[in-house]
């Protein structure tokens, strides 16, 4: 993949990535701050952002999402395998436990 593809795929994720952010936003605000683990703040300016703005902010060369999971616990959670599906779905409600303690801890 060449330089100039992943910036394109960057900018295309980007672009997902907001409007995905500001169809929540305007859908359900509460549950779009907790999924999107963002600020009342950056959740006003992503709800008011218009399309060509949109356009501007996606175009960047940095990802403006980010993967929130950063401690292996959560991780070994998500991603046990082979454990059968209902502890898989106990996994998942236990890190999404984990993830929403967290989210409240950064508001």
């Amino acid at each position: 993949m060449t330089t100039e593809q992943i910036l394109a795929e960057i900018r295309e994720a980007n672009l997902s990535y907001l409007m995905l952010a500001q169809s929540l936003i305007r859908t359900d605000r509460e549950q779009a701050l907790f999924r999107l683990g963002v600020s009342e703040d950056t959740a006003a300016i992503l709800g008011a952002l218009t399309p060509a703005q949109m356009m501007k902010v996606a175009g960047g060369n940095q990802l403006l999402c980010r993967i929130r999971m950063d401690d292996d616990l959560v991780w070994n959670l998500l991603t046990s395998h082979g454990k059968g599906s209902a502890n898989d779905g106990m996994s998942r409600l236990h890190a999404s436990i984990l993830m929403a303690g967290r989210h409240k801890e950064a508001a």
